[in-house]
């Protein structure tokens, strides 16, 4: 199926380059990174606990514990990231 022929003729010739300003685009990739690394950690951790031989309690409160740890470590990436996304649309406007 084609793609919109007005959209391709509108975007050709675009690029990251001219989409990120050079300086930006290196750190969203790294803070974007971060995030997903943290998230797969937690992923992790919480299927881990999941699979443990623990009582069900226990496994409740020490996820609810890798919950809130994790909303902590991850805030100030993501907050890093709407920052860079606020200055990209700035730039853009």
């Amino acid at each position: 199926m084609a793609a919109n022929p007005k959209r391709q003729s509108s975007n050709a010739g675009m690029d990251a380059s001219r989409t990120y300003p050079p300086e930006l685009l290196p750190l969203l990739q790294s803070l974007l990174a971060t995030v997903a690394d943290i998230d797969f950690e937690h992923e992790s951790d919480v299927e881990t606990v999941r699979n443990s031989s623990a009582d069900e309690w226990l496994k409740q409160r020490t996820i609810r514990k890798l919950q809130e740890c994790h909303q902590e470590r991850r805030m100030p990436y993501v907050q890093q990231v709407e920052s860079l996304q606020r200055r990209l649309r700035a730039l853009a406007a």
